[in-house]
């Protein structure tokens, strides 16, 4: 059990199920290790969260377009996603393991339907697993942690490698913001 509970903020409901399904894949006990993971339902809210969770060990996992409004509340145990989490799961996975992910949820037809639409036609492959991810209400949450559960550990991304990792050390190792 850590020492000081620690709270990871990350930006929806999308995030947080990938994340805690990335531990699962670590061998990462986050109740056990003192983490909570909470969602704050946009990046534009984490001043107010930061607030509320002042008293313990913070980290944060936020898209490349929202670094800016997270670095102004974290020196350290900030973790930043190229483009967004998905993307990232993504680009981990490659493009026919994601369809495979796609296929066994009984949705590759609905993909295929999504890439003869004409606006999406010249875009890539990745793209369209991208948009496709995103489209339906709640296709985000499932994909999320499906995608997480299907790489190896070695394998995720490295934004929740070095998350997991810096969770996992003693908060005493740590200065709080």
């Amino acid at each position: 059990m850590a020492d000081t509970p620690t709270v990871v903020l990350v930006e929806g409901e999308s995030d947080r199920l990938a994340l805690e399904a990335a531990a699962i894949v670590c061998g990462v006990d986050l109740t056990r290790a003192g983490v909570e993971v909470v969602a704050i339902g946009g990046a534009t809210n984490i001043g107010r969260f930061v607030r509320t969770y002042d008293s313990v060990r913070l980290a944060a996992l936020c898209d490349v377009g929202e670094r800016r409004l997270f670095a102004r509340h974290f020196e350290q145990g900030l973790f930043v996603c190229e483009r967004d989490l998905e993307d990232e799961l993504i680009r981990a996975l490659g493009v026919e393991r994601v369809e495979k992910v796609i296929e066994s949820e009984g949705e590759l037809q609905s993909l295929r339907t999504l890439q003869q639409m004409p606006f999406h036609r010249d875009r890539t492959t990745s793209e369209h697993l991208h948009r496709f991810i995103g489209s339906r209400s709640g296709r985000k949450q499932r994909y999320g942690a499906l995608l997480a559960s299907a790489l190896a550990a070695d394998e995720l991304p490295r934004p929740l490698r070095d998350l997991l990792a810096y969770v996992g050390q003693p908060s005493s190792a740590f200065r709080q913001s």
